[in-house]
C-alpha cells in the first residue's frame, strides 16, 4: 500500500528502526530517536545497495518519489546512483576548491588578514592597487 502524508505525520518510533515501504524499493525509515529517512533499495551488478534520498519532512514524499525515479533512470542506464551521487559530489566540491584557490582568493584573504594592522590610507591603497592591476577584468 502506497503511503500517504497522513500515515508519515502519525508515524511514531519504536524500539527498533521501523521501515514503512512506499514501493519501487522506496521506504521510510523511522530510527529509534526519532529521526526519518528516505530510502532506495536496489540491486546493481547482481547486490542489493541502497541510498538515502533525504530526511523527512524536509524532503516529502513527492520529491522522495522523484528521487526514486531518478535513480531508476540511472540504473536503467547501467549506472549505480549511489557512485554517480558521489562522483557528482566530489566534481563539486573539485569546483569549489578551484574557485577558491584563486590568485584573487588567496590575495583578498591576505588583505582581510593584514588589512587591520594598517593605516586606513594605506590599506585603501592596496585595496585600489589590487583592483586595479592584480585583477581589473572583475572591478570595471
Amino acid at each position: 500500500m502506497p503511503l500517504t502524508d497522513t500515515i508519515l505525520r502519525a508515524v511514531k518510533q519504536g524500539e527498533k528502526a521501523v521501515k514503512l515501504f512506499d514501493g519501487g524499493g522506496l521506504y521510510l525509515e523511522v530510527a529509534p530517536a526519532g529521526g526519518k529517512w528516505w530510502r532506495l533499495k536496489y540491486r546493481f551488478e547482481g547486490k542489493e545497495k541502497r541510498i538515502s534520498l533525504g530526511t523527512y519532512p524536509a524532503v516529502g514524499l513527492k520529491e522522495a518519489r522523484e528521487r526514486r525515479e531518478q535513480a531508476k533512470k540511472l540504473l536503467s542506464q547501467g549506472i549505480n546512483p549511489s557512485m554517480e551521487r558521489k562522483e557528482s559530489k566530489a566534481a563539486s566540491i573539485a569546483e569549489q576548491r578551484e574557485k577558491e584557490n584563486t590568485f584573487e582568493a588567496v590575495a583578498k584573504d591576505w588583505f582581510n588578514t593584514h588589512a587591520p594592522d594598517l593605516t586606513e590610507k594605506h590599506a585603501l591603497k592596496i585595496r585600489r592597487y589590487h583592483e586595479n592591476v592584480f585583477f581589473p577584468a572583475r572591478h570595471r
